[in-house]
């Protein structure tokens, strides 16, 4: 089958079965190795992408899905600049492994998109379906609000 999409902004056509995951299919013909498995039951948030600016499971999906629709992985954010997101994670010390990074940042990036100044409450809740073992959430946490405040910041500048 061939499934047409936007893939991280670039019109996309990838031949595979419309049953296969879409985690599978991103991976394997869609070269974004950054969308990883953890669980494969979508309980984790390792495989999270944005399918129109809305988180989602991508082991959960059928790749048929996503035909029409634009998806973005984490690749999409490290084009050029690394996105603000990426870099006050890494300077609030909220990575240690760095395998659940990608849909956490992917998840925080849609919660920032859609609410700008999102309380430690709601930061809490976007990233709810996103598990990490390693860093205990707090710094995470500390990181996307500080790119809360800095974007808040930036545009009340003269």
């Amino acid at each position: 089958m061939a499934i047409e999409l936007i893939l991280n902004g670039e019109p996309t056509q990838l031949d595979a079965p419309g049953s296969a995951r879409l985690l599978d299919v991103l991976r394997e013909h869609g070269h974004t190795v950054g969308v990883k498995e953890g669980c494969g039951e979508g309980e984790c948030g390792a495989c999270t992408v944005l399918i129109d600016d809305v988180p989602a499971c991508s082991c959960l999906m059928f790749a048929g899905q996503a035909n029409g629709h634009r998806v973005d992985t984490i690749e999409s954010l490290s084009q050029g600049e690394p996105h603000p997101l990426m870099d006050a994670i890494v300077d609030a010390a909220g990575v240690q492994c760095g395998f659940c990074t990608p849909g956490i940042v992917l998840s925080a990036k849609s919660l920032l998109d859609n609410n700008p100044k999102p309380t430690r409450e709601e930061v809490q809740v976007a990233l709810s379906g996103n598990l990490c073992r390693c860093t205990g959430y707090h710094r995470i946490i500390d990181a996307v609000q500080s790119v809360a405040k800095n974007s808040q910041a930036k545009t009340r500048r003269p």
